[in-house]
C-alpha cells in the first residue's frame, strides 16, 4: 500500500487533518511521536540535547523542556540547525522503522506520515507523495498565538524558521486547505481519500 508524507506550516492544522484521515481508516505515524522517543528521558538523543544545550533545557524530573528549547533554537537560526543536527538523523531512523512497521501490520491500508517539517529536512522517506495542509500565514499566525499563548513577534519568529506555506504548496502532491472551516477541511479529506 502506498506511504503519502503529510506536512504543512507550523499551525496548519496537520493533527487535525491526520485524525481525518485516520477515521478513513489511513494507519497515521507522526514524527512529533518519534522525536519524542529519541528525546526520551535516559535516550542518547536527549544526552546529546544536554551536553550541546546544557541543563536549562531539562525540566525537574529530568525531561527535555520543549518551550525553554524551543524559545532558545527559534530566536537563534545557527542554534536551531544544531538541534536539528542532532535530532534529525535519531528522529529519521526511528520514522523509517515506524512506517515500515505500519505498512507491515496493515498491507491493506495506506500509511500517512506526519512529517512536519517534510520539505525542510530533505531526507528521502520514500513517499508515494506529499499531502499538504494549507492555510494563510495570517491564519497560522493567529492560530499559534492562541495555541501557544505567545506575542505575535514570536509567532512570526517560528513561521518565519520554515520554508514558507506557499513554497511548500508547489512542492505537494494534494493540497489540503485548512484555512477556513472544519466541515470544509473534512470534506476535502473525504473526497482526497479515496485517490490515496
Amino acid at each position: 500500500m502506498a506511504v503519502y508524507g503529510l506536512t504543512g506550516g507550523i499551525a496548519t492544522g496537520k493533527s487535525f487533518v491526520a485524525r481525518c484521515l485516520a477515521l478513513h481508516g489511513a494507519v497515521v505515524v507522526s514524527a512529533d511521536d518519534w522525536a519524542r522517543q529519541a528525546t526520551a528521558s535516559g535516550s542518547a538523543g536527549l544526552g546529546a540535547v544536554v551536553e550541546r544545550f546544557g541543563e536549562f533545557c531539562l525540566t525537574p524530573a529530568g525531561d527535555l523542556d520543549r518551550a525553554a528549547l524551543a524559545a532558545r533554537v527559534f530566536a537563534d537560526p545557527d542554534e536551531r540547525r544544531a538541534l536539528e543536527a542532532i535530532l534529525h538523523p535519531r528522529i529519521s531512523e526511528i520514522g523509517r522503522a515506524a512506517i515500515d512497521a505500519a505498512l507491515a501490520a496493515t498491507p491493506d491500508r495506506p500509511v500517512i506520515a506526519e512529517i512536519p517539517l517534510l520539505f525542510e529536512t530533505g531526507r528521502d522517506w520514500s513517499l508515494d507523495g506529499a499531502i499538504l495542509v494549507y492555510a494563510p500565514p495570517a491564519v497560522q499566525i493567529a492560530r499559534l498565538m492562541a495555541r501557544d499563548h505567545l506575542p505575535e513577534a514570536e509567532a512570526r519568529t517560528r513561521l518565519a524558521a520554515q520554508l514558507p506555506i506557499d513554497d511548500k504548496r508547489a512542492l505537494a502532491d494534494h493540497v489540503i486547505d485548512n484555512g477556513g472551516d472544519r466541515r470544509a477541511t473534512e470534506r476535502q479529506v473525504r473526497e482526497l481519500y479515496p485517490h490515496l
